[in-house]
């Protein structure tokens, strides 16, 4: 029986000989693209004492190593099918991303016209796409504003209630554009692998953000809902109102959000709050830009009859020099400092923010600061 790695080289090697196919036998609209990323990190200031600090090779650390398949088909009166399947590795390492999973980074078919666009599979969420263009950081580097969404874990599997980056399983539409303004849906019927017979422990979510973007200016309102129905039951409702306006010298950003997590059937009585905000500012010189941001959310919490509050504070500053068109050099450092009532939450709600980004099987652990630099290449 051939390794899951095997499989994986041998799937993408018949998906691409095939694409090449289907381009010179049929002119099918089939792209391959991706991006290798590569740098140093060094973490320091561990939440624990007498942690020492850490510096390691890592992968994915501006924006994530992928090896993607895109295309479109012309069905004919305005109508178009569309896939996208995309597969996220470590570099340094060579092994997969997302736990594994061959198309781990996005899975989808669908259609377009006219009345928008329709798709269905493993896909971004839209707080992850509309975060990601305001942040100066995106969700890269040690930078990244989702440091400070560190909080609000999954009970079962370690995945963060607060700051959704890809649902399973899910349904989205996005209308046409009017004059910038559009608008995204997005159903899952189980966020986080296959269903569940009888749907026990099923994670489904709801979202929708309304968006205009046209111009130097980029605004909207995200709003993501979490349902689990396992004997736990609980519900996280997240909501952003975030904007960036682009003056030619200088780009601003700002964000302020509210996370709250609550025990819908009051088994364990947990409640949860976190209140976030960003302000940002991206400097672009010729082939340089300068980056920096500042960062805080606010955490209030009932666990089982305990209660507690604090703040995780968060400064960053970045720099990248593109030598071309695919090919970037980027440094960001980044300094994180928690309140000791915010250290103490309980390990089930997370905690505390932390300097995360780098490989997609590294989360930083609980390191407070951290200093970049890398190159990144997309083909």
């Amino acid at each position: 029986m051939k390794s899951p790695a095997k499989q994986w080289l041998t799937a993408v090697i018949c998906l691409a000989a095939g694409s090449s196919a289907n381009i010179f036998a049929q002119s099918a609209n089939v792209q391959i693209y991706g991006s290798v990323d590569m740098g140093f990190s060094h973490r320091g200031d561990h939440l624990t004492k007498h942690v020492g600090s850490q510096s390691r090779i890592d992968s994915g650390i501006l924006s994530g190593s992928r090896l993607g398949f895109k295309g479109t088909e012309d069905l004919g009166n305005g109508l178009k099918a569309l896939f996208t399947l995309e597969a996220g590795f470590n570099a340094d390492d060579g092994q997969q991303g997302q736990g594994g999973r061959l198309f781990g980074r996005q899975a989808i078919l669908g259609l377009t016209g006219g009345f928008g666009t329709v798709v269905a599979g493993r896909m971004n969420t839209p707080h992850k796409n509309f975060l990601d263009a305001i942040d100066p950081f995106g969700r890269g580097t040690v930078g990244q504003f989702s440091n400070v969404l560190a909080a609000g874990v999954k009970p079962s599997g370690g995945i963060s209630l607060f700051d959704p980056d890809r649902l399973d399983n899910t349904v989205a539409y996005v209308t046409p554009s009017w004059g910038g303004f559009n608008v995204t849906a997005a159903y899952s019927s189980q966020a986080f692998g296959q269903e569940a017979a009888g749907n026990s422990g099923d994670n489904r979510v709801f979202a929708i953000l309304p968006r205009y973007a046209n111009g130097p200016l980029d605004i909207g309102l995200n709003y993501h809902r979490i349902r689990s129905e396992d004997d736990d039951s609980i519900q996280v409702d997240n909501w952003t109102l975030a904007g960036a306006y682009d003056f030619g010298p200088v780009k601003l950003a700002a964000a302020y959000g509210s996370n709250r997590w609550n025990d819908v059937l009051g088994v364990n009585d947990d409640s949860l709050k976190l209140k976030h905000w960003l302000l940002g500012v991206t400097v672009p010189f010729g082939k340089h830009a300068i980056l920096a941001s500042y960062n805080q959310s606010k955490l209030d919490w009932d666990y089982q009859g305990n209660q507690d509050s604090g703040k995780g504070r968060q400064w960053a500053l970045g720099y990248t020099y593109g030598f071309s068109k695919r090919t970037t050099f980027y440094a960001a450092l980044a300094d994180v400092h928690n309140d000791k009532s915010r250290q103490a939450a309980p390990a089930i709600l997370g905690g505390a923010a932390i300097v995360a980004a780098g490989d997609g099987a590294y989360g930083g652990d609980k390191y407070q600061n951290g200093i970049q630099f890398g190159l990144r290449h997309k083909f």
